[in-house]
């Protein structure tokens, strides 16, 4: 690159970030996505493999308009919440499924409530303040922070290789174990990086449910095909028994559905005889937890847009002909009221995306007593948080919870009550 007379740079200047350039750099605060934040002559780089207060040699991955990403491939300053990673497959260029194996457990907490706390602020519009209040912390799960992972789909490469892709990549890592999958799921013969295993393959899906099932499902342009295991699983939450085919969606963490659950019913504290909806109800975990706490004639509705969820609800749900299933997506029912009030109550679980704002203000137009919302994205649940608090709403509490240890992901139970 020319410095401004056209010849190459001049001295004290310095030409613009390259791809694959080693830069030496001091990291800053952490960011969403496993990222620390650092600058080379003002511009932004967002640093994986890094700690806050680090100096590290950092390689250049891509570049984009206003900020480029980089990988710490050299420590030279460590910060004290420094480990080794327990898997040789979490480093730069190889897995990319975890974020944040170089992170002691108690640090990975506070990570993850600097996320949270930052995009209260910057996204949902609260003030330090108003943050402060909540006290926001993420809280560990039993089992510790490996072993923990119940469903794991392996990509499969041209050899028929099964691994996991690198970061913001297509490309396959053929690897022989996976630290964070569940033991059950450690123990199948998937993985064979030294040779093919799945050459017709696109992906392999592996379930171990709270049940004990197994199950394994090699995928081919889309279809699963069973290989191993029933291909419905049994799940344990809630005091219930829930069965629900393999490749349906359940929390991947053994003790996250109890854990949330309990979240919800202590947030919400719902009374005898009030109503609730279950929005993005899934198989009915919520919902049937709210039927044991408002009793067998409340009405209670659940709305699902996916057919397997459905299926599932109607089925584990039959022995509450008060729950209703509704199959439609949310923002359909609402608006087109197929979903009525008055309600009392209303659970929300919505996807990565958020219930973004035409849900959120019909969920207030029917002007529950309570909002419970169950968030797996904390920007999509601040910029929700930001819509709530416009309406004339507040968020009155917040749980943190580390269903995802050893990545960057964190889960949120958020209490939304009217202002007054």
């Amino acid at each position: 690159m020319t410095g401004p007379t056209g010849d190459v740079p001049g001295p004290g200047e310095r030409r613009g970030l390259e791809e694959a350039e080693r830069v030496e750099l001091t990291v800053g605060a952490v960011a969403p996505g496993g990222h620390c934040v650092a600058r080379v002559d003002g511009q932004v780089v967002f640093v994986r493999h890094a700690l806050p207060g680090e100096r590290v040699v950092a390689e250049i991955t891509e570049l984009h308009k206003g900020f480029a990403r980089a990988d710490a491939v050299e420590v030279l300053t460590a910060s004290p919440d420094r480990v080794e990673q327990p898997c040789p497959y979490a480093k730069p260029g190889r897995c990319g499924g975890c974020d944040l194996q170089h992170v002691t457990p108690a640090a990975q907490l506070d990570w993850k409530a600097a996320v949270v706390r930052e995009q209260l602020i910057r996204l949902g519009g609260l003030t330090e303040a108003e943050v402060d209040a909540l006290g926001v912390t993420v809280e560990a799960l039993p089992g510790g922070p490996l072993g923990w992972r119940s469903r794991v789909r392996y990509a499969v490469d041209a050899a028929g290789r099964a691994g996991l892709l690198k970061h913001r990549s297509h490309e396959v890592v053929p690897i022989d174990r996976c630290l964070i999958a569940h033991p059950a799921i450690r123990e199948l013969p998937v993985l064979t990086p030294s040779g093919a295993r799945w050459p017709d393959a696109e992906a392999v899906e592996t379930v171990a449910s709270t049940g004990g099932d197994v199950s394994v499902a090699a995928v081919t342009e889309g279809v699963a095909t069973p290989v191993s295991g029933p291909q419905t699983v049994r799940e344990v939450a809630a005091g219930r028994e829930w069965t629900l085919p393999a490749a349906g969606f359940w929390q991947v963490h053994p003790a996250a559905a109890d854990t949330l659950v309990g979240a919800v019913l202590d947030l919400l504290a719902p009374r005898p005889g009030e109503s609730a909806w279950d929005l993005y109800g899934g198989a009915g975990l919520f919902a049937a937890a709210l039927a044991g706490r408002v009793g067998p004639q409340a009405r209670i509705t659940l709305v699902e847009s996916s057919a397997e969820g459905v299926a599932a609800a109607r089925e584990n749900l039959a022995d509450l002909p008060r729950v209703e299933v509704v199959a439609a997506r949310v923002e359909t029912a609402l608006a087109r009221r197929r979903v009525t009030g008055p309600v009392d109550l209303v659970v929300l679980d919505p996807p990565r995306s958020g219930a973004g704002a035409p849900v959120v203000r019909d969920v207030v137009a029917a002007r529950p007593r309570a909002v419970a919302y169950v968030a797996c994205d904390p920007a999509a649940f601040a910029r929700d948080v930001r819509t709530f608090t416009g309406l004339g709403w507040r968020l009155a509490g917040l749980r943190g919870y580390d269903l995802f240890p050893m990545t960057q992901h964190v889960e949120c139970v958020g209490l939304f009550l009217p202002a007054g």
